[in-house]
């Protein structure tokens, strides 16, 4: 069982190491960049959203 265990460490540090295709610096820069811009997109649009609603319950619910 140790054997087999040693042996999958191997095989996964030998995989990751020349096997996996890392992003450069600039790819993971401009990839975090779109995953910013479309999270503040995705949360203005609930925001609205959920403003709209609001203001449908008030006239629906009037205080």
């Amino acid at each position: 069982m140790f054997k087999s265990l040693v042996n999958y460490c191997k095989e996964s540090y030998d995989e990751l190491v020349h096997k996996v295709s890392w992003p450069t610096r600039s790819e993971l820069t401009n990839s975090a960049v779109v995953v910013l811009y479309a999270s503040l997109l995705i949360a203005l649009v609930v925001f609205a959203m959920d403003s709209f609603f609001q203001w449908v319950m008030e006239l629906v619910y009037p205080h």
